[in-house]
């Protein structure tokens, strides 16, 4: 993917997951970025500014709109 944008940064990488499986389940593609040795070092992450979910550039408005509106029921 080029063009990619940080949309969002977590603590940990199940929370960026379920925001990628719920942007994959409304249509668009995301990456989970994380520095935290494939997931057997959790912790490199919080020296790191957490785990980032990237997406498409041209994506960001309608992704904003997906994850704001579940916020709103959380």
């Amino acid at each position: 993917m080029a063009d990619l944008v940080c949309i969002r940064t977590y603590n940990n990488r199940p929370e960026a997951e379920l925001a990628k499986g719920l942007l994959g389940a409304s249509g668009v593609k995301a990456i989970v970025s994380a520095d935290d040795a494939g997931g057997m070092r959790p912790h490199l992450t919080l020296g790191m500014g957490g785990v980032r979910l990237l997406v498409k550039k041209e994506d960001v408005q309608k992704v904003l709109g997906i994850l704001e509106v579940t916020n709103d029921k959380g």
